[in-house]
């Protein structure tokens, strides 16, 4: 299977950009739980124009995240992995089980409960840490198998990003999310006319954020909605949404996504530590990683293949998915984003980011330890 050379630029960003994190997440922890504790935590505290520094991180930067991750959903719609429908539909199905199956494991033990509103929480799949993982296999690793764990990750957060607008808005102000539609309209307008200067959906961009900041839903989604504004045209070099997404991958990988990781892993590891993870809602968010995610990307892949709908690429194996479906148990980055969306209590917040990094540490250590096995043989 050949790569085209935008996938393979994206997966070597993301490969490195997962380095960087596990690396600022390891720095955050230690600083969190040294002699710095208070310093370090009043940094993130720091106000800015009314919020604090971490706010503007996750509703601020996260949107430019957002924004590469809808440029990259685009292209692969357009002209990448997912151009092609017999290479698209096998991801796609592999992640409805990989969101539905943890969502439903996580609700085994939540339902009913105050804590069920972070049933959304094992369903994402954080692609910098997956592809990082991965890309420790070196070159035993099969290109379709790459293929299907980007395609995958990408689809899950675009999930994520349809259930963030959908079941973590709690209060909505239809004028100012009215406006936001407007504008984006007005964007759409602008690319249908071919108007390809940048300048005007950038500037169009940044006030859609802002009345989509205050209408409810949250602002973050702006990213996703600009991506389809801004001009594809025949995906070259020289075409706008092309600049854009080459000029994101770095600033993203490197500074946006290390600072929400250090910003959001301030966790003072106490003595209750033991006791938090043995509460439902940790349960069920390291039971949906773990185990939900294999199973329901592996189930929903067989059964796509039985109904006919997909076809398993002739270079992989099903133990390949099943290794596949692992590392797809790394949340960590879209999780601890829909973690701060459920909860309002810091100290349920805290015990499920704690539950997130432990369920996708796991993860991450069974997907590469099946897949350095099977891939041998």
């Amino acid at each position: 299977m050949k790569l085209t050379r935008l996938f393979k630029e994206f997966f070597e960003s993301e490969k490195a950009g997962g380095f960087i994190l596990v690396f600022a997440t390891a720095i955050s922890l230690l600083l969190a739980n040294s002699a710095f504790q208070a310093e370090y935590s009043d940094f993130w505290n720091i106000t800015l124009g009314g919020h604090s520094l971490t706010h503007w991180i996750n509703d601020g930067l996260m949107t430019i995240f957002f924004l590469l991750i809808g440029l990259e959903l685009e292209r692969e719609i357009y002209q990448g992995e997912l151009s092609d429908i017999k290479n698209a539909t096998l991801p796609i199905v592999g992640a409805l089980g990989g969101m539905l199956v943890p969502a439903a494991i996580f609700l085994i033990f939540n339902f009913g409960t105050e804590s069920q509103a972070g049933a959304g929480i094992p369903m994402a799949t954080d692609i910098a840490f997956a592809i990082g993982i991965l890309s420790l296999l070196g070159k035993k690793v099969p290109a379709s198998l790459k293929v299907f764990l980007t395609a995958l990750a990408v689809i899950d957060d675009l999930g994520a990003i349809i259930i963030i607008a959908i079941f973590y808005t709690q209060t909505l102000s239809l004028v100012n999310l009215f406006i936001a539609l407007g504008i984006f309209a007005v964007l759409v307008a602008l690319n249908r006319m071919k108007i390809n200067n940048l300048l005007p959906y950038l500037i169009g961009g940044v006030a859609m954020w802002y009345f989509m900041l205050h209408s409810g839903v949250h602002a973050t989604i702006t990213g996703v909605l600009l991506a389809f504004a801004i001009p594809f045209g025949n995906g070259k070099n020289k075409t706008p949404s092309n600049k854009v997404l080459h000029f994101l991958h770095k600033p993203v990988a490197f500074v946006i996504l290390p600072l929400f990781a250090s910003a959001n892993t301030c966790i003072i590891l106490g003595d209750n530590l033991i006791g938090g993870l043995a509460n439902n809602n940790s349960i069920g968010i390291m039971a949906g990683l773990v185990v939900g995610k294999p199973l329901g990307i592996t189930l929903f892949a067989l059964i796509g293949i039985w109904l006919g709908i997909c076809a398993l690429p002739s270079d992989l194996k099903w133990k390949n998915i099943l290794g596949a479906g692992m590392l797809g148990g790394i949340g960590f980055t879209m999780s601890i984003f829909i973690t701060l969306l459920a909860f309002s209590d810091a100290v349920i917040i805290d015990h499920s980011k704690i539950a997130i990094l432990l369920g996708s540490l796991i993860s991450g250590i069974l997907g590469y330890l099946w897949l350095k096995l099977t891939l041998k043989t």
